[in-house]
């Protein structure tokens, strides 16, 4: 009997596809499987339970759950805590997932610098580094020099490769193997890892995934290249606190993108082109796109007459700029947060039709903005949606920093585990 790895599982740790065929009988590896990534995923949403305890939520049996968790145990996926809390009957050892073992990599692409953050299986932020392009006075961390002067692919993917090297050579000296690691990138990227095309970062057919796995000393590691705003929506759904398996992240760091959630499953469409929110417009040829209308730049342009948002790539500190003057109760800036607000919520309203999200999430720099964007584009959305009140998308500002497509993609990996596709033992 073969064991099912995170190998064999599907890229995308969200993204499972299934095909027409006729049916087909479950074996014994299949149950296992399904039963395994049960235990896991319930211990992931509810912490620490004794064995009795996830026999009782899940419905498995004991006999079942007591081989299930020694199985997890011995592969150090799982370890044991102590005297559950249980105040009937017998304590119970308590359970919980054990992070020693194993860690996975998001690298986070952007027009000016690189972010690379590693977890643990459990969930626990291990790294969190930055690099900037521009080499000049102040950049890079304690941890390494600043990364060079150019965004070309062939620098960039030299960038990224010494990153992640770097990253992984720190994960392994804690003692912990390295899942994979998985590359986000704005605009369109093909399940293959190819970037179709990237506006903010001038690349276009970019096979990042070949080139980069080429780079790597380490043949052996699952390198993944994903879009931005998908993987920031996959670490809103395991991190962001929403209860929702219908939920939809926006992003504002490169144009405006939106990763989208469908029953807890990322969307992807037929190559992975999904989200481009940032391309609606409406009227003849020519007329503004929402991204013309409500992009982080034509907001900071509105907000600071005479800045040149295209003098930085790094739109931080406008941003920073503008919440500082929105404070001090500046009236210009605060009807461009009005404006766009609006149309923002407009264009939202298109998509919540489309999909009826249970939450949208606006993230990166709209929701350090969020304090005065927020009532605006609720307003719009509620005005434009059809569905009731009820039955509409709730819209709120995440609270995972600008980071967010990076920790999506180190736990795109552990979602991949917690289907029950097992990790070869370190």
């Amino acid at each position: 009997m073969t064991r099912r790895t995170a190998r064999d599982a599907p890229r995308a740790g969200l993204d499972v596809k299934t095909t027409r065929a006729d049916p087909q009988p479950a074996d014994f590896t299949d149950v296992r499987a399904t039963n395994l990534a049960v235990v896991l995923r319930h211990l992931r949403a509810n912490g620490p339970s004794s064995r009795a305890s996830i026999a009782a939520s899940t419905g498995l049996n004991k006999a079942t759950v007591s081989s299930l968790t020694g199985a997890l145990i011995e592969q150090r996926l799982l370890r044991e805590t102590g005297l559950s809390g249980n105040r009937i009957g017998r304590p119970g050892t308590a359970l919980a997932l054990d992070g020693s073992a194993y860690a996975a990599i998001g690298l986070q692409v952007a027009a000016d610098h690189l972010t690379a953050l590693a977890v643990d299986f459990a969930g626990d932020q291990l790294l969190l580094w930055h690099r900037q392009f521009d080499g000049g006075p102040g950049s890079g961390t304690p941890d390494g020099p600043a990364i060079g002067s150019a965004i070309g692919p062939g620098r960039a993917i030299s960038a990224v490769a010494a990153l992640a090297q770097r990253a992984a050579t720190r994960v392994r000296r804690q003692g912990r193997q390295v899942l994979g690691l998985t590359v986000a990138v704005p605009g369109l990227v093909t399940d293959g890892g190819t970037v179709r095309l990237s506006p903010s970062l001038g690349w276009s057919d970019v096979d990042l995934r070949g080139l980069l796995s080429g780079s790597l000393r380490q043949p052996d590691l699952d390198v993944t290249v994903a879009n931005h705003a998908g993987l920031a929506a996959v670490a809103e759904l395991r991190h962001g606190g929403h209860p929702a398996h219908d939920l939809t992240y926006v992003s504002g760091a490169a144009g405006i993108e939106a990763g989208i959630v469908v029953g807890g499953r990322l969307l992807r469409g037929s190559r992975g082109f999904t989200g481009q929110i940032g391309r609606f417009g409406l009227g003849p040829a020519g007329s503004p796109t929402l991204a013309d209308l409500a992009g982080i730049e034509q907001l900071v342009r509105q907000a600071l007459p005479g800045f040149d948002p295209a003098a930085l790539a790094d739109l931080a500190p406008a941003v920073d700029q503008v919440a500082a003057l929105a404070r001090s109760g500046d009236t210009g800036v605060l009807t461009a947060l009005r404006d766009t607000g609006c149309h923002l919520g407009q264009g939202l309203a298109l998509l919540a039709n489309l999909v009826n999200p249970e939450v949208i999430v606006l993230g990166d720099h709209y929701a350090a903005l969020a304090e005065w964007i927020l009532p605006a584009a609720e307003a719009e959305l509620a005005r434009n949606t059809l569905a009731p009140a009820a039955g509409g998308a709730r819209l709120t500002a995440s609270t995972l920093g600008l980071h967010a497509a990076a920790l999506g993609g180190a736990v795109s990996h552990l979602d991949r585990i917690d289907t029950g596709a097992l990790p070869a033992a370190p």
